[in-house]
């Protein structure tokens, strides 16, 4: 036989399978909760968002959710980041909104409520808000008007 082996054992486990997710968040922890803010903006709209841990209440620009945004299709897009971490009904949001129209207003808020929530707890809220979305600001504004067409 010769000085050198040619056989080497590996014991290591090589994985599978790969995937591009992110791990879930420690479950055997409570939620935080704490107050936050966040920012959101879409098309020309800019919504200021501030969550204050209470019963759930809305309160946008000095009226009620209902009466702000009167088509459901708003009102559960702005809610979604809540359902998304599990929180309905834990927070009191009170938010500004200027400029843009109604449904750039509701994509504004809903961004400004997922960042502030994510601002709260981002060991446990970040993975789920991030894989459904919410922290991307959609970059999509009206093309200016070009002279002479």
């Amino acid at each position: 036989m010769s000085d050198f082996d040619t056989t080497v054992e590996i014991d290591e486990e090589v994985p599978t399978s790969y995937s591009t997710s992110t791990p879930a968040a420690a479950t055997n922890r409570s939620a935080i909760k704490a107050p936050g803010g966040g920012t959101g903006r879409r098309k020309e709209a800019v919504a200021r968002v501030r969550l204050i841990p209470g019963t759930g209440k809305w309160t946008v620009n000095g009226k009620t959710l209902e009466n702000y945004f009167p088509n459901k299709v708003h009102q559960q897009l702005v809610s979604e980041p809540f359902r998304t971490v599990g929180a309905e009904n834990g927070y009191d949001v009170v938010a500004r909104i200027n400029g843009g129209g109604t449904s750039g207003q509701a994509g504004a808020l809903r961004l400004g409520v997922a960042r502030a929530l994510n601002e709260i707890d981002r060991d446990a809220n970040r993975p789920s808000l991030k894989k459904a979305g919410f922290l991307t600001r959609d970059p999509r504004v009206i093309e200016r008007k070009k002279y002479g067409l």
